[in-house]
Protein backbone atom coordinates (compact mmCIF):
# COMPACT_ATOMS: atom_id res chain seq x y z
CA UNK A 1 0.00 0.00 0.00
CA UNK A 2 2.91 2.19 0.70
CA UNK A 3 4.70 1.51 -2.51
CA UNK A 4 1.20 3.47 -4.41
CA UNK A 5 1.20 6.66 -2.70
CA UNK A 6 3.92 8.33 -4.46
CA UNK A 7 2.59 7.76 -7.63
CA UNK A 8 -0.58 8.48 -6.65
CA UNK A 9 1.46 11.89 -4.81
CA UNK A 10 2.49 12.26 -8.40
CA UNK A 11 -0.89 11.56 -10.04
CA UNK A 12 -2.37 14.44 -8.33
CA UNK A 13 0.38 16.79 -8.24
CA UNK A 14 0.04 16.36 -12.59
CA UNK A 15 -4.07 17.42 -12.57
CA UNK A 16 -3.69 20.06 -9.96
CA UNK A 17 -1.16 21.93 -12.57
CA UNK A 18 -3.25 20.83 -15.33
CA UNK A 19 -6.41 22.59 -13.69
CA UNK A 20 -3.99 25.38 -12.72
CA UNK A 21 -2.72 26.24 -15.92
CA UNK A 22 -6.66 25.62 -17.95
CA UNK A 23 -7.37 28.13 -15.41
CA UNK A 24 -4.87 30.39 -16.44
CA UNK A 25 -5.74 30.40 -20.31
CA UNK A 26 -8.80 30.82 -19.95
CA UNK A 27 -8.25 34.15 -17.83
CA UNK A 28 -6.37 35.34 -20.35
CA UNK A 29 -8.44 34.61 -23.16
CA UNK A 30 -11.46 36.66 -21.05
CA UNK A 31 -9.21 39.78 -20.45
CA UNK A 32 -8.38 39.65 -24.44
CA UNK A 33 -12.10 39.26 -25.25
CA UNK A 34 -12.84 42.38 -22.56
CA UNK A 35 -10.76 44.58 -24.53
CA UNK A 36 -13.46 45.82 -27.02
CA UNK A 37 -12.34 45.54 -30.43
CA UNK A 38 -14.47 47.56 -33.79
CA UNK A 39 -14.09 46.36 -36.98
CA UNK A 40 -11.03 46.07 -38.75
CA UNK A 41 -11.07 49.17 -40.93
CA UNK A 42 -11.33 49.07 -44.88
CA UNK A 43 -7.93 49.57 -46.98
CA UNK A 44 -10.08 52.57 -48.43
CA UNK A 45 -10.71 54.07 -44.75
CA UNK A 46 -7.06 52.85 -43.57
CA UNK A 47 -5.70 54.59 -46.65
CA UNK A 48 -7.67 57.90 -45.67
CA UNK A 49 -6.23 57.61 -42.33
CA UNK A 50 -2.72 56.94 -43.42
CA UNK A 51 -2.96 60.15 -45.41
CA UNK A 52 -3.92 62.43 -42.98
CA UNK A 53 -0.63 61.37 -40.99
CA UNK A 54 1.44 63.02 -43.26
CA UNK A 55 2.82 66.30 -44.13
CA UNK A 56 2.45 67.58 -47.81
CA UNK A 57 6.28 66.17 -48.68
CA UNK A 58 6.02 63.31 -47.45
CA UNK A 59 2.98 62.49 -49.03
CA UNK A 60 4.78 63.87 -52.20
CA UNK A 61 7.71 61.30 -51.06
CA UNK A 62 5.98 58.41 -50.26
CA UNK A 63 3.94 58.42 -53.52
CA UNK A 64 6.93 58.81 -55.61
CA UNK A 65 8.86 55.86 -54.00
CA UNK A 66 5.29 54.01 -54.61
CA UNK A 67 5.24 54.87 -58.28
CA UNK A 68 8.57 53.45 -58.61
CA UNK A 69 7.74 50.24 -57.10
CA UNK A 70 9.83 50.88 -54.41
CA UNK A 71 7.56 49.60 -51.55
CA UNK A 72 10.36 48.78 -48.96
CA UNK A 73 11.49 52.22 -49.19
CA UNK A 74 8.01 53.85 -48.51
CA UNK A 75 7.14 51.73 -45.82
CA UNK A 76 10.36 53.09 -44.46
CA UNK A 77 9.47 56.72 -45.19
CA UNK A 78 5.90 55.69 -43.65
CA UNK A 79 7.16 54.48 -40.46
CA UNK A 80 10.00 56.92 -39.75
CA UNK A 81 7.15 59.88 -40.24
CA UNK A 82 4.87 58.55 -38.23
CA UNK A 83 6.26 56.22 -35.63
CA UNK A 84 3.81 53.38 -36.39
CA UNK A 85 5.10 49.70 -36.01
CA UNK A 86 6.53 48.32 -39.05
CA UNK A 87 3.44 46.13 -39.51
CA UNK A 88 0.84 48.88 -39.46
CA UNK A 89 3.32 50.92 -41.87
CA UNK A 90 3.32 48.32 -44.07
CA UNK A 91 -0.46 47.92 -44.06
CA UNK A 92 -0.81 51.47 -44.30
CA UNK A 93 1.31 51.64 -47.65
CA UNK A 94 -0.74 48.56 -49.46
CA UNK A 95 -3.57 50.76 -48.69
CA UNK A 96 -2.65 53.45 -49.88
CA UNK A 97 -0.66 52.29 -52.60
CA UNK A 98 -4.40 50.45 -53.64
CA UNK A 99 -6.48 53.51 -52.73
CA UNK A 100 -4.79 56.70 -53.69
CA UNK A 101 -5.02 59.63 -51.65
CA UNK A 102 -5.26 63.71 -52.82
CA UNK A 103 -3.36 65.54 -50.10
CA UNK A 104 -5.47 66.98 -47.86
CA UNK A 105 -4.03 69.81 -45.33
CA UNK A 106 -5.28 70.29 -41.88
CA UNK A 107 -7.34 72.90 -42.51
CA UNK A 108 -9.08 70.84 -45.42
CA UNK A 109 -12.98 69.58 -44.26
CA UNK A 110 -14.08 66.41 -45.49
CA UNK A 111 -17.44 67.90 -46.66
CA UNK A 112 -15.86 70.17 -48.97
CA UNK A 113 -12.86 67.43 -50.39
CA UNK A 114 -15.87 65.52 -51.20
CA UNK A 115 -18.38 68.42 -52.65
CA UNK A 116 -18.08 67.08 -56.63
CA UNK A 117 -20.26 70.10 -57.85
CA UNK A 118 -16.91 72.44 -57.41
CA UNK A 119 -15.95 74.18 -61.14
CA UNK A 120 -12.63 72.65 -60.81
CA UNK A 121 -12.04 69.23 -60.02
CA UNK A 122 -9.48 68.19 -57.80
CA UNK A 123 -6.34 67.29 -58.93
CA UNK A 124 -4.01 64.47 -57.88
CA UNK A 125 -0.42 64.20 -57.54
CA UNK A 126 -0.63 60.68 -59.01
CA UNK A 127 -2.39 59.90 -62.95
CA UNK A 128 -5.09 57.53 -62.66
CA UNK A 129 -5.29 54.50 -65.41
CA UNK A 130 -9.16 53.43 -66.12
CA UNK A 131 -9.14 51.15 -68.64
CA UNK A 132 -12.44 49.70 -69.90
CA UNK A 133 -12.37 46.57 -73.01
CA UNK A 134 -14.97 44.13 -74.25
CA UNK A 135 -14.04 42.01 -77.27
CA UNK A 136 -10.94 43.06 -78.73
CA UNK A 137 -11.60 46.46 -78.22
CA UNK A 138 -9.87 47.96 -75.37
CA UNK A 139 -9.52 51.94 -73.67
CA UNK A 140 -7.65 53.53 -71.40
CA UNK A 141 -7.84 56.88 -69.64
CA UNK A 142 -5.00 58.10 -67.16
CA UNK A 143 -5.83 61.35 -65.47
CA UNK A 144 -4.07 62.83 -62.28
CA UNK A 145 -8.19 64.53 -61.88
CA UNK A 146 -9.36 60.52 -61.26
CA UNK A 147 -9.32 57.79 -58.64
CA UNK A 148 -11.33 54.93 -57.28
CA UNK A 149 -14.29 56.76 -55.56
CA UNK A 150 -14.67 59.13 -58.30
CA UNK A 151 -14.49 56.38 -61.67
CA UNK A 152 -16.56 54.25 -59.32
CA UNK A 153 -19.45 56.84 -59.43
CA UNK A 154 -18.63 57.09 -63.30
CA UNK A 155 -19.23 53.12 -63.90
CA UNK A 156 -21.87 53.00 -61.61
CA UNK A 157 -23.31 55.91 -63.99
CA UNK A 158 -22.68 53.89 -66.55
CA UNK A 159 -24.03 50.40 -65.51
CA UNK A 160 -27.14 52.04 -64.51
CA UNK A 161 -27.90 53.49 -67.96
CA UNK A 162 -27.26 56.98 -67.54
CA UNK A 163 -24.66 57.06 -69.95
CA UNK A 164 -24.47 60.68 -70.98
CA UNK A 165 -24.03 61.67 -67.51
CA UNK A 166 -21.20 59.12 -67.13
CA UNK A 167 -19.36 60.48 -70.54
CA UNK A 168 -19.90 63.89 -68.98
CA UNK A 169 -18.13 63.04 -65.49
CA UNK A 170 -15.51 61.74 -67.67
CA UNK A 171 -14.91 64.38 -69.78
CA UNK A 172 -15.01 66.67 -66.42
CA UNK A 173 -12.23 64.29 -64.89
CA UNK A 174 -10.19 63.57 -67.82
CA UNK A 175 -8.28 65.72 -70.40
CA UNK A 176 -10.56 63.42 -73.61
CA UNK A 177 -13.08 64.52 -75.69
CA UNK A 178 -16.80 63.83 -75.21
CA UNK A 179 -16.45 61.29 -78.45
CA UNK A 180 -14.04 59.32 -76.40
CA UNK A 181 -15.95 59.15 -73.20
CA UNK A 182 -18.66 58.07 -75.23
CA UNK A 183 -17.03 55.45 -76.72
CA UNK A 184 -15.30 54.64 -73.27
CA UNK A 185 -18.60 54.26 -71.36
CA UNK A 186 -19.94 52.47 -73.92
CA UNK A 187 -17.18 49.76 -72.97
CA UNK A 188 -18.39 50.26 -69.11
CA UNK A 189 -22.07 48.97 -70.02
CA UNK A 190 -23.55 45.59 -68.85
Amino acid sequence: MESLVAPVLILLAVVAGGTLAVRALGRRKAARSAVPSGPAPTPAELARTAAAKLSEEEHRRLYALIAQGQAMAAIKLYYEATGEGLRASRDAVGALAAHPQPYRGPEASPAAAEDDDEDEPQRFPYRYRAIASKGDVTREVSSNMLNDEIYGRIRTLARSGDTEAAATALTRHSDISMKQAREFIELLED
